[in-house]
């Protein structure tokens, strides 16, 4: 892949960003991501690659874009994998909280696995614990072994989890060790990022959510050193039978050579609400503020760009020729 899509990639977060970040604590879940979808489509157009989506917004008969199969790009370029989330936390920007993202990450074509639209068993965590996890291991074993490794006691361990009912045998596991819990409503793709930063507080996601996000996340942690592992949830026969067909083994634990292939891939996410990592997008005129991060795992360079946007020269976030 050329080094320059990492700076293209990151207008279409923007993008995104700035249309859906309208929405906010405005209770319209559907029109803030239908926003998001629609900037990130316009400002795919422009970028040089020959890209197809893997995990997008649903199948063809179900997202009149981005969807799976579609055509991404100018036409000319290397051909890419394409994983997009136009609004990944469509709830989160609705109520007006934290860590709503748009993201994309993309590899070359054929490495990013395919994942079925179903939940996904994950735990994921930082550099400086790759190796040490299991997804078959106990959450007690797997905090035990990520404190050794980042030289903590378990006590000061902060493990992120959705806040959801399934996860009521984790969360009294987490207690009952000792750890301390950040309990997040949704966006668990900003969760595992966030497990690769120490400014962020968070050593170690658990749970289960979307199969995609679990690539997608895996993607962004190949290019941070960090490590990824995931194991498909069906949830009825109809699941089950789209893995046969897939050729899945649901008892399958997926690890970061399964989720994204090869030596490279290129993440972006830009701030849609305020996080532990990202700001979100601010407003004032006819100015709009947006906050990114880009990542590549071949170079292993993170960036993170600030960018000041005139909503009156860029009304599409596309500049007219």
């Amino acid at each position: 892949m050329e080094r320059s899509l990492s700076m293209e990639l990151v207008r279409v977060t923007e993008a995104a960003a700035l249309k859906s970040a309208r929405w906010m604590g405005r209770g319209m879940k559907n029109e803030a991501d239908d926003a998001a979808t629609t900037a990130m489509r316009n400002v795919f157009d422009t970028i040089p690659m020959q890209g197809t989506v893997v995990i997008g917004e649903g199948e063809m008969d179900e997202a009149p874009m981005l969807y799976i199969g579609e055509k991404l790009g100018t036409g000319q370029g290397p051909k890419v994998d394409v994983a997009v989330d136009p609004l990944e936390g469509t709830s989160i920007v609705a109520s007006g909280g934290w860590n709503a993202l748009s993201v994309i990450a993309i590899a070359d074509a054929g490495n990013l696995l395919h994942a079925p639209d179903m939940y996904m068993e994950k735990i994921a965590v930082g550099p400086e614990a790759v190796g040490k996890i299991d997804l078959n291991a106990s959450v007690t074993d797997n905090l035990k072994a990520v404190a050794k490794a980042k030289n903590k006691n378990i006590e000061d361990v902060v493990a992120t989890v959705l806040n959801r009912p399934r996860h009521e045998k984790i969360i009294a596991e987490l207690r009952e060790a000792g750890a301390r819990i950040k309990l997040i409503d949704n966006g668990d793709v900003a969760g595992a990022i966030n497990t690769a930063f120490d400014q962020t507080g968070v050593d170690i996601l658990f749970g289960t959510g979307g199969a995609p996000e679990g690539v997608i996340a895996a993607a962004a942690l190949k290019c941070l050193g960090g490590e990824l592992q995931g194991r498909l949830v069906p949830s009825n026969d109809g699941e089950i039978e789209r893995c046969r067909k897939m050729n899945i083994d649901v008892n399958q634990v997926f690890r970061m050579e399964d989720l994204v292939k090869g030596d490279d891939a290129i993440f972006a996410a830009t701030g849609v609400t305020d996080g532990e990592l990202l700001k979100g997008v601010q407003f004032k005129g006819s100015y709009g503020s947006t906050h990114s991060i880009v990542l590549r795992a071949k170079s292993g360079t993170i960036r993170f760009i600030e960018g000041r946007h005139s909503l009156s020269k860029k009304p599409n976030m596309v500049v007219e020729l």
